[in-house]
């Protein structure tokens, strides 16, 4: 594992020569511009580092701004971790970084139009938009950058907070991965990992991570596996309690499919 000073980072890899040698550096004025002064209207939402904006770039182009938050538990070590990691990641599931901003620790990306899956999914209304085709597309598009990102890619990453508000659509409905902050860098020939400062998204976390602390590609594979599990049954892993020994989504899962009716468990539209 390479780490940084405090243990979570990259050390030698997120670093001033990665900045220098990123595509685009752009100044704060313009993209304190293109946000309308980071305007409540332009707010797209939070992420793990803060809030994210939209913006429009003076040649039309359109953007999502992560602007740090000033008290955010992320810091410049993370900061720097995302840069340095998505700025070497090129795959149509994974989100594109045009480049960032040294002052105001800014993070600027592609915009995605149809916001996350989140949005779709757990909504009454819009999950009506999800038939059975993009929902195979959107499973089909997170397992392909998640193989990207464990075997296909010059590096070895683990994501640790893999969830439907993580996962992007874009104006085709196409997923993809986004919010590196908590990614970690791993040795190609390592296959497991400990850390004492466990961070992600409570339901989505491996035991053994959440636990313990130990990850690996099987962690990312066991978050990839509630959302298939949410996907399939337009059901929050947080949110879902069923009979009077109150199961979550998995319990409740693994109780029909060994019951032999795993199709109950299916939302059929």
């Amino acid at each position: 594992m390479v780490d940084s000073k405090d243990k979570e980072g990259i050390e030698g890899y997120a670093s001033v020569s990665v900045f220098e040698r990123f595509r685009t550096l752009f100044d704060f004025s313009t993209i304190k511009d293109a946000t309308n002064d980071f305007s409540d209207i332009n707010k797209l939402g939070v992420g793990g580092f803060g809030v994210v904006y939209k913006g429009r770039l003076s040649n039309g182009q359109e953007i999502a701004v992560t602007r740090l938050s000033r008290n955010s538990t992320q810091g410049e070590v993370e900061f720097e971790n995302e840069v340095a990691l998505v700025a070497k990641l090129q795959h149509r599931n994974l989100v594109r970084m045009l480049g960032f901003c040294l002052e105001g620790k800014l993070l600027i990306y592609e915009f995605v139009p149809n916001k996350s899956l989140d949005y779709f999914l757990f909504d009454p209304i819009k999950r009506a938009d999800l038939n059975w085709e993009k929902r195979y597309n959107i499973i089909e598009g997170i397992a392909r950058g998640l193989l990207y990102l464990h075997e296909d890619s010059q590096f070895k990453i683990i994501h640790r907070d893999l969830k439907p508000g993580n996962i992007l659509l874009d104006a085709k409905m196409n997923p993809k991965i986004s919010d590196f902050g908590l990614a970690k860098l791993v040795e190609m020939e390592q296959t497991r990992e400990k850390t004492k400062n466990v961070v992600g998204t409570i339901g989505y976390m491996a035991p053994e991570y959440a636990i313990k602390g130990r990850f690996s590609v099987k962690s990312d594979v066991y978050s990839f596996g509630v959302i298939l599990l949410e996907i399939l049954s337009v059901k929050k892993v947080n949110s879902f309690y069923h009979g009077k020994d109150s199961q979550n989504l998995l319990g409740y899962a693994w109780k029909l499919w060994q019951e032999g009716k795993g199709l109950e468990f299916i939302a059929l539209y």
